[in-house]
């Protein structure tokens, strides 16, 4: 069985991370079975948008300094980086560098940022994909660390390991891949592929804190509590759903994919090693994905997308919070988002509910609403 790594872990403070994270990884082996003196280690770290530490939206920059710090100790480089939501352009990974901490961190430690903006086609036999546009820096890198955040996620229902790998598909591609599979199935299938094209070498979650309700970005910061590790991404997630009292875990898109490829689906199907993984209570989870999952598991696929269309939540944009930034005009995978009198507006018969809009939304300007109909059907 894949193993995952548990360690219990209610705060930031540095001295405890420390102690914390080599703990973990300890039970995986130890870091030097996974890197050698002179790799280029790439740290990818959630870096959604510019966010401070505290919004836990992000990575938080003390897991990562550790862990940037025992890489460097191990006698090899690390390179922290990711893609952001919207535009992949070097004065929005500075900014975004700078609000995380990150910046700060690499300054410190002596890691380097990523600041290339080329991107390569990788030849992929998935089962959705046969290739991949990732960003350079995802190829040139000798090995990856995969260093998720521990959220709710309004299309995903989570957001683990495996989402997190999204990031490697620079900037607005990423619209691209949610417009070439609407269906969530399908995009599920997509991460899967992706997180074995990338195929990092360990995971870890930081779950000390994170985020419950409208995850990604719009949700309420939780003190979960754990860091999680694995080498298999597909395992990791498993625990984490598990973590957020997600029951079963297979109700998770991601996971109910993996099942149908044989990759670990339930909590019987991995090791646990470290602490006792005890579920949060009444975790909030977002609308966004349960009406869907309702009619794909229970009715035939026509009867399923009328229905869908009908009863999905659907993105409503509060015209007294946006202020015209257009970084979801600009992110829009459809391109159904308009801009009126400076505020923006979405039309709903084009809509593929990817919620990418309020992802990206730093004003929390977009929420996500069920029909009456649907909010029966989920209870």
């Amino acid at each position: 069985m894949k193993r995952v790594s548990v360690v219990c872990c209610k705060d930031y403070n540095e001295a405890l991370l420390r102690e914390k994270i080599e703990e973990l990884i300890g039970l995986l082996g130890g870091l030097d079975s996974y890197i050698k003196p002179g790799q280029n280690v790439l740290l990818k770290v959630n870096l959604l948008m510019e966010k401070p530490p505290e919004a836990m939206v992000t990575t938080h920059p003390a897991v990562v300094k550790v862990i940037a710090s025992m890489v460097k100790e191990a006698g090899a480089n690390p390179i922290i980086g990711d893609s952001p939501g919207g535009p992949f352009s070097r004065v929005l990974l500075e900014r975004a560098y700078k609000k995380s901490g990150l910046a700060q961190v690499a300054e410190e430690v002596g890691a380097e940022l990523n600041y290339n903006l080329d991107q390569v086609t990788v030849p992929f036999a998935g089962s959705i994909n046969k290739s991949f546009v990732l960003g350079q820096y995802i190829t040139d890198a000798d090995l990856i660390i995969n260093i998720a955040k521990l959220k709710t996620h309004g299309l995903t229902m989570m957001t683990g390991a495996v989402k997190n790998l999204f990031g490697a598909i620079p900037g607005l591609l990423k619209a691209e891949y949610h417009l070439r599979m609407p269906e969530l199935a399908d995009f599920s299938n997509m991460l899967l592929d992706l997180s074995l094209c990338v195929n990092p070498v360990l995971n870890i979650i930081d779950g000390v804190w994170g985020m419950e309700g409208e995850g990604p970005s719009a949700g309420t910061k939780r003190n979960f509590g754990y860091l999680l590790a694995s080498p298999s991404p597909h395992a990791l997630d498993v625990a984490a759903a598990y973590l957020l009292g997600i029951t079963p875990v297979s109700k998770a898109p991601i996971i109910y994919a993996a099942r149908e490829r044989g990759l670990p689906a339930s909590i019987e199907e991995i090791s646990l090693l470290g602490d006792p993984l005890i579920p949060a209570e009444k975790t909030v989870i977002p609308p966004g994905v349960r009406v869907s999952n309702l009619l794909d598991r229970r009715l035939p696929g026509p009867l399923a997308r009328v229905l869908s269309y009908l009863l999905r939540p659907r993105p409503v944009f509060i015209s007294e919070l946006c202020v015209g930034c257009r970084d979801c005009y600009r992110s829009c995978p459809p391109q159904v988002i308009t801009m009126r009198n400076n505020k923006a507006e979405v039309s709903l018969e084009n809509c593929i509910r990817c919620f990418c809009c309020q992802e990206l939304c730093q004003y929390q300007a977009v929420k996500i609403k069920r029909p009456l109909l649907g909010r029966i059907l989920t209870r």
